[in-house]
């Protein structure tokens, strides 16, 4: 299984990006997929997921409303399209992948992770 994420980067305060997640090894409309981030000295937080058997989706409080994610399961993908960036925004970004069928916010439910993207936001 691999989890190959993309398009991290730097951005300004007020700016968008658009991570993407390229999977491999595993039937991924039977997979909840999460974004994970981790700033320095910080805990992995849950950023958001998607179930991809039903479409249901979750956001954490410090994102909803400015991100939104998406699933391709005809290219196994999962996005995650970040919008009204802000420095407090800075961190590693994670794809996961979960065989849970629901929303899963933890990353201990999350059998596979990716390397990781930087994303950074400057004010």
């Amino acid at each position: 299984v691999q989890l190959v994420e993309s398009g991290g980067g730097l951005v300004h305060t007020g700016g968008s990006l658009r991570l993407s997640c390229a999977t491999s090894g595993l039937t991924f409309e039977y997979y909840t997929m999460g974004w994970f981030r981790q700033a320095p000295g910080k805990e992995r937080e849950a950023v958001s997921c998607i179930v991809n058997s039903d479409g249901l989706t979750y956001y954490g409080d410090s994102v909803r409303g400015r991100f939104t994610i998406s699933s391709d399961n005809a290219k196994n993908t999962v996005y995650l399209e970040m919008n009204s960036l802000k420095p407090e925004d800075t961190a590693v970004y994670y794809c996961a992948a979960s065989t849970m069928p629901i929303v899963v916010n933890t990353p201990e439910w999350y059998e596979h992770w990716g390397q990781g993207t930087q994303v950074t936001v400057s004010s």
